[in-house]
């Protein structure tokens, strides 16, 4: 991919624009924020600056929790600190250009505030740092581009919708041109905000994408993941399309998965890569790897965090559904990629694209880094082939009540994340569960109106 030039960020520059975006994620990894002055965008970037923290106190319908600690009717939705971080800005080509800004959430006295995502995910890295690794990660989506607007999938009642492409190609290079306008704008434009797009193909069904991003330091990885999605659909709704990243959009076809790429450096040398062992796997990957596999079961909420996110977990259809390890082998959670010293890493294939970035990323490298720092030994074998060899491994939790319980009940989530983070996160996927269950669904409409 061409190196692309972008102009150097300098604060005063916004003083001459009439209006700068910034943006954070709640807790659902929702992008989140405002149009702000340049003049009080400069004002932030120095002294910092605050937002209601009713950012943590709506779902992901924009519906007030009823039930959680941190905010609400019981506390009068008062203000949480706003940090906005300048190294992350970037001009939006399609946008004329404008600036985009992200940020984070701080306390009155400038500690991060605990539950924050991307303070989460800082939290872990700086654990990483206390024992001498830095981490790199790439990030992979998979999503689904409809022929729709918003206003259009409503006026449908969101039903029979129509996809961008048409047909079922894997790896199609003629099928992906029906939307060659939207294509070329990715590629154009992504790199331009520093979202370095490095390959782009259709997937398992009409409509469907997988994009990979080159990979980066793990935080400018998530920042990356954060607006690659916000950027695809902005771009797309200026071709007329809709772009989801729901886990699983329609029972007819696959789900949608995002795949993590991971790597821990030491002194400018991959830890991960031992070329004097069995494929190149070094011990430390091999505790990497037994962290994972022992945590997963407990954070499983972090990369599944919705009750659709569960829709994608079916048997025979490469989203796993044990905690399982391999050599290159898509069915399993954990999947070791040989290769030279530069480029041996674990891809962990569990998350769905409906997961927050700085959560999935926080929960993967922090479980790993929880291996290496106790020594957990890799003793469950890798399996091979058709899950082959995973037949006693015990299965994931099946729905968001069930791993919400599990992470809930979880010692050790408190002690990778902080009693705050596991309690609001706790709470808001019991909330998402209540909601469910208090609907009536289409399919019960269907399967009892004119029979009980």
């Amino acid at each position: 991919m061409p190196t692309v030039s972008r102009p150097a960020f300098s604060p005063s520059t916004l003083l001459d624009e009439p209006f700068v975006r910034f943006a954070v994620t709640d807790i659902d990894g929702v992008c989140r924020g405002k149009h702000l002055s340049g003049e009080k965008v400069v004002a932030m970037l120095e002294g910092g600056g605050t937002i209601a923290s009713a950012l943590f106190g709506w779902d992901i319908a924009d519906q007030l929790y009823e039930n959680v600690c941190f905010t609400g009717f019981h506390t009068g939705y008062p203000d949480i600190g706003l940090q906005l971080d300048a190294g992350t800005a970037r001009q939006l080509p399609w946008d004329d250009n404008r600036w985009l800004i992200l940020g984070e959430h701080v306390n009155a006295d400038g500690s991060p505030l605990a539950i924050c995502p991307r303070q989460v995910l800082k939290r872990v890295l700086k654990k990483a740092e206390t024992m001498d690794y830095s981490a790199q990660v790439g990030m992979e989506f998979e999503w689904f581009v409809l022929a729709e607007t918003e206003r259009s999938v409503r006026e449908k009642n969101f039903r029979n919708l129509t996809t961008a492409t048409q047909g079922l190609t894997n790896y199609s290079p003629f099928r992906i041109d029906a939307q060659h306008g939207f294509v070329r704008d990715l590629f154009n434009w992504l790199p331009a905000i520093d979202v370095p797009l490095e390959a782009l193909h259709t997937e398992a069904g009409p409509g469907n994408f997988e994009g990979a991003i080159r990979y980066g330091d793990a935080l400018k990885a998530a920042d990356r993941a954060v607006v690659f999605k916000e950027a695809v659909r902005e771009i797309g709704h200026r071709h007329g399309l809709l772009s989801t990243f729901m886990a699983k959009w329609s029972m007819d076809f696959a789900g949608c998965g995002c795949h993590m790429h991971q790597s821990l450096w030491r002194d400018d040398q991959n830890s991960f890569h031992d070329a004097s062992s069995t494929h190149g796997m070094s011990d430390t990957l091999r505790h990497f790897i037994a962290g994972q596999l022992h945590c997963l079961p407990q954070l499983f909420p972090l990369y599944a965090p919705f009750i659709n996110s569960y829709k994608r977990f079916v048997e025979a259809n490469l989203a796993p559904v044990k905690p399982t390890w391999g050599i290159d082998n898509r069915n399993v959670s954990l999947r070791v990629i040989p290769g030279s010293s530069k480029s041996m890493r674990l891809e962990t294939r569990t998350p769905g694209a409906d997961a927050n970035p700085y959560l999935a990323i926080a929960a993967a490298l922090a479980s790993g880094l929880y291996g290496i720092e106790h020594k957990l030994p890799l003793d469950q074998a890798a399996v091979s082939g058709d899950n082959k060899g995973a037949e006693c491994v015990e299965r994931l939790p099946r729905t968001l009540a069930e791993a919400t319980e599990a992470l809930n009940r979880s010692e050790l989530a408190h002690e990778l994340f902080g009693e705050a983070f596991v309690r609001h996160f706790v709470e808001t996927r019991q909330w998402e569960v209540r909601r469910f269950n208090n609907s009536v669904t289409d399919w019960e409409l269907q399967r009892y109106l004119d029979i009980v």
